[in-house]
């Protein structure tokens, strides 16, 4: 009997701290997948409408990604000769990415723009996508948004304090930056800059911040590994995913390729979905990017004393 007491106590314990409440519900256990498959398959895989969308783009370089960079020749140096990776493409979507089902995919699985009135100076909770790129492809993603309804954009620009083109640094101008479009349907999509909210529901003055349309580009640490070679920093998608969903929002990266977009979104309380068609990409962003410590809730296997004997 006081062996069940005790249990009883646990258990209440257990339910009170494995499911804490936000709002008065439940709150919803978060996902992290990803997929070795094309983002054509979507259907059969039940995945949530997202508030955000985050793709990184084949660039269309083909057997010039590597051009201006050390990696051209063997040690970096061209006194050694060209390496393995002189005239290759880094990943062989780069010929063979079909933009249109890109947005196709895209105009499926955001959710439906907020219809509701707005309040002065409120965001909408519609949502949006982000797409990495190259300048020149900026036209062009423009005008094949807008025949899948995508209507609206906003440019963003990341700043590096180094350039990987150091074999032209002294022939000319070296690029240092890296371009993105922030895309969207009708209304302006959710957008979080830390305002605060009276109890009458109005923005209190002197909170929140001014988001500009440029962002410092922040190098990972060693603890985020290096499996892609146009992988993007966690620290930036963190900044970008933070700025246009909410805790628990949905966020998919249809090429997610190293899986950094999904660990990003994960590790700030987001469920996120990924598809990856390459096996090696696939395999060490399951294995390297994407693995996590136990998140710290409690279950039954933290009790002993209430289990079977």
């Amino acid at each position: 009997m006081e062996l069940y007491q005790k249990g009883a106590e646990t258990l209440a314990k257990v339910k009170h701290m494995r499911f804490p409440l936000e709002n008065g519900t439940e709150k919803k256990k978060l996902k992290c997948e990803i997929y070795r498959d094309s983002m054509q398959n979507y259907k059969k895989y039940a995945i949530p409408p997202a508030q955000l969308i985050i793709a990184d783009v084949p660039y269309n370089v083909g057997t010039n990604f590597y051009g201006s960079n050390p990696s051209w020749y063997v040690g970096g140096d061209n006194k050694n000769g060209e390496s393995k990776l002189a005239g290759k493409a880094a990943f062989n979507s780069d010929f063979n990415f079909n933009l249109y089902e890109y947005f196709h995919f895209c105009s499926k699985m955001l959710k439906k723009d907020d219809t509701k009135p707005l309040s002065r100076g409120r965001s909408s909770n519609s949502p949006c996508m982000i797409v990495f790129c190259s300048f020149e492809q900026l036209p062009v993603l423009i005008e094949a948004a807008k025949k899948h309804g995508f209507v609206n954009y906003i440019p963003l620009v990341f700043v590096k304090n180094y350039s990987p083109q150091v074999l032209k640094a002294n022939m000319r101008v070296v690029g240092a930056t890296e371009y993105a479009l922030v895309l969207y349907r009708d209304r302006l999509p959710k957008f979080r800059n830390g305002v605060q909210v009276n109890e009458n529901g109005k923005n209190i003055r002197g909170t929140g911040k001014m988001i500009f349309n440029w962002f410092t580009w922040e190098k990972d640490g060693k603890d985020i590994p290096k499996i892609h070679p146009a992988q993007k920093p966690v620290a930036v998608l963190k900044k970008l995913i933070e700025i246009f969903t909410d805790s628990g929002d949905v966020v998919i990266d249809p090429c997610c390729g190293s899986g950094s977009t999904l660990r990003a979104a994960h590790e700030l309380g987001r469920s996120a979905y990924g598809f990856e068609i390459d096996r090696n990409f696939y395999n060490r962003a399951k294995n390297e990017m994407l693995v996590f410590e136990k998140d710290g809730q409690m279950g039954f296997e933290d009790f002993p004393e209430i289990m079977p004997v």
